[in-house]
């Protein structure tokens, strides 16, 4: 049996489409955001500015 390594996930922000490179996220409390937006949860009201996504939770 092999194992397999994720290298992508979903960003942890609830109301964002990103998938994340794990490599490339920004990582903060154990979890991946694609954005600073997302990570610091929009404090500013801004969304993570990626096509086709309307985050800003």
């Amino acid at each position: 049996m092999t194992t397999a390594s994720v290298t992508q996930m979903k960003c942890a922000c609830p109301s964002c489409l990103c998938i994340v490179n794990i490599s490339d996220a920004i990582q903060k409390e154990g979890k991946y955001y694609c954005s600073d937006a997302c990570a610091k949860g929009h404090t500013e009201g801004a969304g993570c500015s990626h096509a086709g996504c309307g985050c800003h939770a």
